[in-house]
């Protein structure tokens, strides 16, 4: 199978934050945030696999600056690492105050999408190859992801076992 480069699956996003797009604390509203985190992400998951894709996980999406109304908000993402049939994607989220230039990176994520073929079943993917200093560590550090994803994986499937499914009028 073909391999390709990481900066194949870059995407990038900018935004203005508008009123309707905050929360209480006159912030972006973390929800819209994550939409456009996992929307960002999977076009960047398929640019590379070129076939469908669809979230196995959102492994993480730390908010690390608040996005206020007179910010921009910029996302790039690109596939960091693969598995046989997923790919990891990493997306980088930073602000822009409009006013003064100065820009912050605001929240980081890692996504897991797995390629799907025909019949909607997970087909292999081709491997990634870093070439930037950013690229290459994220590389280098997946597979300690893969492997907390993993864990947090089976702990998940454990759990909902105990989870009842019945409604609380039932």
């Amino acid at each position: 199978m073909e391999k390709r480069y990481s900066r194949e699956s870059r995407c990038y996003k900018t935004s203005r934050v508008f009123p309707p797009d905050v929360n209480n604390h006159n912030t972006l509203f973390g929800g819209k945030l994550m939409a456009y985190i996992d929307d960002i992400a999977s076009i960047a998951a398929t640019k590379h696999c070129r076939r469908p894709v669809v979230t196995a996980s959102t492994d993480s999406v730390d908010f690390l600056h608040p996005i206020r109304p007179s910010d921009s908000v910029s996302l790039e993402s690109f596939v960091t690492w693969t598995g046989r049939t997923s790919v990891e994607v990493f997306v980088k989220v930073i602000k822009e105050d409009l006013l003064s230039g100065e820009r912050t990176v605001a929240a980081t994520s890692f996504l897991t999408f797995v390629a799907l073929d025909e019949n909607r079943k997970p087909i292999p993917v081709p491997d990634v190859i870093p070439e930037s200093e950013e690229e290459l560590k994220l590389f280098e550090t997946a597979p300690g992801r893969a492997e907390m994803r993993k864990r947090r994986r089976d702990e998940s499937k454990r759990f909902a076992g105990f989870l009842s499914v019945n409604q609380p009028w039932d």
